[in-house]
């Protein structure tokens, strides 16, 4: 099975910056947001250098889900961890999210993920990675690989809010509100009943450039850098082999730091993390 450690092992020692030219000349992306989403697919899948059929073959073995752009995830691993893929044209700002509330874990009762994902394999509950790229024209630049619990609160939280905005749109009085998994829809608005309104929550997040601003990891004169960041104890869940990969890895640019992060949950308390990062510079 594959995994983040051995997905950035791949990253550091074969790095593909020119994304869009690269997967352009292999017709496998037109636009470069689709080009990120076929190196992050390759990067998890040790797929850099296979043909079209024998890829096929290996995303086959790999992954469980690959999805679309409407539904989280964006692909999951089978008994491994789910992935959401994020293109932006500068190194911050926000993370676009929708209707989805951001996700310290993906579960598999989640009411906004297809049927096809919660029936692809046997699981209740994965963890979530959120992969940022930043992308310069045809170059990336920035890609961040970050485990949602360290930064997105457990999901009651986002339910809760759901639920009482919900509830507020509910209690209006002389209103035929219809079912749905959205925070309302409103029947017949007009008089003679034709119109009906879908009220959609629109959620976004700080880039975890921004969020991770404490943590000194980002450098601003690399011409690629990689920042992996994941709490220690999911660090050490890997096999032994991976972690000595990574850890006998010689290559400029590349280290692994010890670092503490803000709880989610709880501001007061520091969580011990991994920062893996990898720069590039000309």
């Amino acid at each position: 099975m594959t995994n983040i450690l051995k997905t950035v092992f791949l990253i550091v020692t074969n790095p593909i910056i020119e994304v869009k030219e690269h997967y352009s000349g292999l017709n496998r992306a037109n636009q470069v947001g689709e080009a990120l989403e076929e190196y992050v697919k390759d990067a998890f899948a040790d797929t850099f250098d296979l043909t079209e059929f024998e890829r096929m073959k290996r995303f086959n073995k790999v992954f469980s889900y690959l999805g679309n752009q409407n539904n989280p995830p964006d692909m999951m691993i089978k008994g491994g961890d789910a992935i959401e893929i994020k293109k932006l044209n500068q190194p911050g700002g926000i993370l676009q999210l929708n209707s989805s509330y951001p996700k310290s874990r993906l579960h598999v009762d989640n009411p906004m993920i297809k049927k096809s994902c919660k029936t692809c394999e046997d699981w209740d509950v994965k963890d979530f990675i959120y992969v940022v790229g930043h992308l310069q024209k045809n170059s990336l630049n920035t890609l961040w690989m970050v485990y949602g619990d360290c930064f997105v609160a457990d999901k009651e939280v986002y339910e809760n809010i759901k639920k009482e905005v919900t509830a507020g749109i509910n209690s209006i009085p002389g209103i035929d509100f219809g079912e749905t998994v959205e925070p309302g829809r409103i029947n017949k608005v007009d008089p003679l009943g034709y119109t009906d309104l879908r009220l959609r929550g629109m959620w976004h997040i700080k880039h975890p450039k921004n969020i991770f601003g404490y943590l000194d990891v980002y450098s601003k004169t690399s011409d690629f850098q990689l920042i992996c960041i994941m709490r220690t104890d999911k660090y050490f869940s890997f096999p032994e082999e991976n972690r000595n990969l990574l850890g006998n890895l010689d290559v400029s640019g590349f280290e692994i730091i010890d670092k503490k992060i803000s709880n989610p949950n709880n501001p007061a308390e520091l969580v011990d993390c991994k920062a893996i990062i990898f720069r590039i510079k000309s």
